[in-house]
């Protein structure tokens, strides 16, 4: 593994079942409500999801629907690199945890990457925020 490159786990209990959390994450359609990064809308168009973000228009592309909780998606930028983010519900009694896995790649600041942290940081809180309340 590149020396440069390092993997920061976030993480934030919920308190709803596992199962819930997973199947509100797991939509697209959801993303603006939580997700930040991604934007204040995103589109399905045809089987893709588009989202608005900081850097323009993005295609999201999120892991099919599996038993064990997997969220992981990818990110495509307008420039065409694509970016892969692990991201798991991990069930915990009738609560879970929801880990997303922050990679610094190769050139990346110690501002920029500590920028990525605290975005991420906020998204998982809103999820929260969001999941507790309904």
């Amino acid at each position: 593994m590149d020396p440069t490159v390092v993997s920061l786990h976030l993480s934030t209990p919920i308190s709803r079942p596992a199962g819930e959390v997973y199947d509100y994450a797991c939509d697209p359609a959801n993303l603006p409500e939580w997700a930040a990064g991604l934007g204040g809308s995103i589109e399905r168009v045809g089987t893709r999801w588009f989202a608005e973000s900081a850097t323009g228009n993005v295609m999201v592309t999120i892991a099919g629907r599996n038993e064990f909780g997997v969220l992981d998606h990818y990110v495509t930028l307008p420039s065409n690199e694509t970016i892969y983010n692990p991201m798991r519900v991990i069930p915990n009694g009738n609560e879970c945890e929801v880990v997303f896995t922050l990679r610094r790649g190769a050139g990346v600041s110690d501002e920029d990457f500590a920028a990525d942290e605290a975005a991420i940081v906020a998204d998982l809180a809103k999820l929260k925020r969001l999941l507790e309340t309904a």
